[in-house]
């Protein structure tokens, strides 16, 4: 009986056979008509980004068909699909572009860097470090993928109307396209094309959405360059390399790995926040769930593996996943379709490309990255909570500003400042009883709260750190001494003390500290409903006065109400049979 046991472990290890042996073929016909879908994604989605990666455009189709094969086979994801991403090209673009001028040392560098990704993911995934994505908190992703998409725009504007520009920034690009439009660079049939192009795909987005927008923009676009003959008269992708990808990591220097590193957390750390997101989300649909450290090592080895061969790095597709799932698509079997189709083109028709308008590629761009624009989900956090739309403003204006790797670090380090001010300045509360409602309730919100004579009750909801500890002790204070300028005469304090989940050893000085100035005014500090393992926390401290224990059990209470019920002497008679 003793062999069941492997075949178990390697399904968990490699899914993609766990769902080969279960296959239903009634499966078969969504799978191969949503491959067959998906192929007019992959191809120019694949191309266009890596242009937008300063990288030669096979590099792309490389970087689809083997993420996608490395998936099926270690992916959690049924129907997840891999490939080049428009949140992460520009990334790929500015970690390498300053360290090489040529494609044959830029491919490289790519492949290098999609390498260190997949080991950091990897890593990732086996020390279950699934939870990092929550370092970029919504706003700041918002922000984050609007600073994206305007610099993927700013780069890709010039492409579509037929010339080039150069810049270090959204700014300079910016400056660069106005620039280039005032002194009449635009090419007019290159621009006509593109635009064109632009417009079937978002047309047919919004009036048919199950019509293939891109697949008829590009064959159309191809067609028309080919019957008039305007290959040499405008720019155009050019014909493809036949072959299957191979290793291309030539000439890359341990230095060049030191380079790449910082790079190369950023893209995990957001490639992985995507692709958690949309997994997770499709696997709800279907009624199951996805590990997401397994997921993260999965993400991890495919980039590993396009980065051995002539790839780069690449996330899930938030575009292409949902034409897979509305196509039929049921397993991992729809996207090896896609792949291998795509290795058949490689083959068959790489001259193809060689009508291809390079405008007509940029639209292909311009049109999946407007997807990642969110304006409304800016107003709508500046609505809820301001400090939140403030955030995801500073986030966009980072990577506008200062460029995309720069916008990863101003990003991850606005999440930290946003945590720590909320933990720094949590909300805190003076708690009363309101008359028939059971528990304590914010004065500030109920008018009709009661005081209890002699009793301060308060409300303090973050964890107790050394950032706040202090705030925690003077707030604690000056309600002390706004109640007793009020006329009140104090003899307990009682803190509900619920939403404190640590305590950490500055904080304890600052309660210690706090405990003093209360007896000297004569008043009982008691902490209500406090979670047992903070409380054994406390107790850890050891903290003594004159030889006692600072806090025995006469300081701790179940809830506030057993305390203010001990305090008066009384039951509540204010409520109705539980």
């Amino acid at each position: 009986m003793a062999p069941t046991a492997s075949p178990s472990r390697l399904d968990r290890y490699l899914p993609g056979l766990a769902t080969l042996k279960s296959y239903d073929r009634a499966w078969l016909r969504g799978d191969l008509v949503a491959g067959v879908v998906l192929t007019a994604l992959l191809i120019p989605a694949g191309m266009g980004y890596a242009e937008v990666a300063g990288l030669p455009p096979v590099t792309g189709l490389y970087a689809t068909v083997i993420p996608l094969l490395a998936y099926a086979i270690v992916g959690p994801s049924r129907i997840l699909v891999l490939g080049p991403d428009s949140s992460l090209a520009p990334i790929i673009a500015a970690a390498i572009i300053p360290l090489a001028a040529f494609d044959e040392e830029r491919v490289a560098l790519a492949g290098l860097l999609a390498i260190e990704v997949g080991i950091v993911l990897v890593i990732g995934g086996l020390l279950r470090l699934g939870f990092v994505t929550d370092l970029l908190s919504k706003p700041i992703r918002i922000g984050y993928l609007n600073g994206i998409a305007l610099v993927v725009l700013l780069s890709q504007l010039p492409k579509l109307l037929g010339f080039s520009i150069e810049g270090n920034s959204a700014l300079d690009e910016a400056i660069d396209f106005v620039t280039g439009i005032v002194d009449g660079e635009i090419d007019g049939l290159s621009a006509a094309i593109g635009v064109a192009c632009l417009a079937v795909i978002l047309l047919l987005r919004l009036w048919r959405k199950a019509f293939p927008g891109v697949l008829i923009a590009v064959v159309g676009a191809i067609v028309v360059v080919a019957v008039f003959g305007w290959s040499d008269d405008i720019p155009v992708v050019g014909p493809m390399p036949r072959g299957l990808p191979t290793p291309a990591l030539g000439g890359v220097t341990v230095d060049d790995a030191v380079n790449l590193i910082g790079p190369a957390i950023g893209i995990a750390l957001i490639a992985f926040a995507d692709t958690s997101v949309l997994s997770r989300t499709f696997a709800a649909r279907a009624g199951t769930t996805v590990d997401g450290s397994q997921e993260m090592a999965a993400v991890g080895t495919a980039n590993i593996a396009t980065g051995f061969l002539s790839g780069f790095a690449i996330s899930a597709s938030s575009s292409r996943t949902p034409v897979a799932e509305s196509a039929g698509a049921r397993t991992q079997l729809a996207p090896l379709v896609g792949a291998l189709m795509i290795v058949v083109f490689i083959f068959v028709a790489p001259n193809i490309t060689e009508y291809l308008p390079s405008s007509a590629l940029a639209a292909v761009v311009i049109a999946a990255v407007l997807t990642l624009v969110d304006v409304r989900g800016v107003v709508r956090l500046f609505r809820v909570r301001w400090i939140e739309g403030a955030l995801s403003v500073a986030a966009f204006l980072g990577v506008a500003l200062f460029g995309v790797l720069q916008g990863i670090v101003v990003a991850i380090t606005l999440s930290f400042l946003a945590f720590i001010n909320q933990a720094w300045r949590p909300y805190r509360a003076e708690l009363g009883r309101v008359p028939g409602v059971r528990g304590y309730h914010d004065v500030s919100r109920h008018p009709s709260a009661e005081r209890i004579e002699g009793v301060l009750i308060l409300r303090f909801d973050a964890p107790l750190f050394f950032a706040n500890g202090g705030i925690f002790d003077q707030y604690v204070r000056s309600e002390v001494r706004r109640a007793r300028h009020d006329g009140r005469e104090l003899h307990t304090v009682i803190l509900a003390a619920e939403p404190i989940t640590e305590i950490d050893a500055t904080a304890v000085d600052e309660i210690v500290e706090l405990d003093d100035y209360l007896r000297a005014h004569d008043i009982t500090l008691i902490f209500a409903e406090m979670k047992d393992p903070v409380r054994d926390q406390l107790a850890r401290y050891d903290l003594t006065l004159h030889g006692e224990p600072r806090f025995d059990e006469s300081r701790f209470a179940p809830t506030t109400g057993a305390k203010v019920d001990e305090i008066t002497g009384q039951w509540r008679g204010d409520l109705g049979p539980a």
